[in-house]
């Protein structure tokens, strides 16, 4: 990480490492899916860590690049609809995630909308406006306009006194840690191969398992909340896990309460796509064993599973 994030802008990048204590006002949902893209170019492997990344297990944090005490911390207020117009689906949500559970980003809900997104460090600060040719987080330029040091006080007491956001995807790092505990590696891996495929299973991981390079527009965030708790539960079917591990498995993952994933399992019961198998026990009740069907049980690549499952809903 030579250079640290930094937002794209003429004639050169702002970095956010210049600022002392920054603080990011109102940013719409392209310049705050430019400012998480900023952090995973200057640190990949701790916003999206590929598949590979994740099975190589914990070695030494600096020499991985998943050390968070390197990145400028960066505060935001930002309202709810920007945020969650930026957080659509897993994969854009799993990179603020990661970043908020690291500490690197504070997110705040703002209150009512500023007439600029302002960027302001303790002795500088600017209003940014886009270019007009932008259409995503990459091909957009921010640009500073003025110059008011009294910014970051200004802003500054209303960051304090505002709520923190309250993210519910979890980082694809919880995701894998928390159903290879429960389960195993191999699951882990399956499931977030299946949450990288994109609605329109038009950018999937590769046969490494890395993570597609994102496009910053909603047609690549991936599966929303819903259809990302039915496919983590599908593929668990489709390895032959216990129904309660796997349970278990996806609450420690960030991912949903067991109750959620008992409603889930009846969505794919009824789907005829799962069915379960009874282990008798030497003592207790039979455990419950997660079996495939029909068009799951076809499916050989991430992309088929999704597909298979994809009309699943309430």
């Amino acid at each position: 990480m030579a250079t640290g994030p930094a937002l794209p802008s003429t004639p050169e990048p702002i970095r956010l490492g210049a600022f002392a204590d920054p603080l990011l006002v109102d940013p719409g949902p392209r310049l705050l899916r430019a400012v998480v893209a900023a952090y995973r170019e200057a640190a990949p492997t701790l916003v999206e860590p590929s598949v590979a990344d994740l099975s190589g297990g914990a070695g030494d944090r600096d020499a991985d690049g998943t050390d968070p005490s390197g990145l400028p911390t960066l505060k935001v207020l930002a309202g709810e609809s920007a945020v969650d117009d930026a957080t659509a689906g897993f994969r854009s949500a799993s990179r603020l995630a990661a970043l908020l559970g690291a500490d690197v980003v504070d997110l705040r809900v703002l209150d009512a909308p500023q007439s600029n997104p302002v960027l302001a460090g303790e002795e500088i600060g600017f209003a940014l406006v886009g270019s007009e040719d932008g259409v995503t987080a990459e091909t957009t330029r921010w640009h500073r306009v003025g110059d008011d040091a009294s910014l970051r006080e200004r802003y500054g007491a209303a960051f304090g006194d505002a709520e923190a956001y309250g993210l519910r995807t979890p980082s694809r790092r919880r995701v894998y840690e928390g159903v290879a505990a429960r389960c195993d590696e191999s699951v882990a891996a399956a499931v977030l191969r299946a949450l990288d495929v994109t609605d329109d299973a038009g950018d999937t991981v590769d046969d490494a398992g890395d993570t597609p390079e994102g496009s910053g527009d909603a047609s690549a965030d991936g599966p929303d909340p819903e259809a990302a708790r039915v496919r983590a539960y599908a593929v668990g079917a489709r390895e032959g896990v216990l129904d309660r591990a796997l349970r278990r498995a996806c609450e420690d993952a960030g991912l949903g309460s067991p109750s959620t994933f008992t409603r889930i399992k009846r969505l794919l019961l009824a789907a005829d796509l799962i069915e379960t198998v009874a282990e008798p026990q030497p003592v207790g009740r039979p455990r419950e064993r997660l079996a495939p069907r029909g068009a799951l049980a076809a499916a050989e690549t991430p992309e088929e599973t999704v597909a298979a499952v994809r009309d699943v809903t309430e």
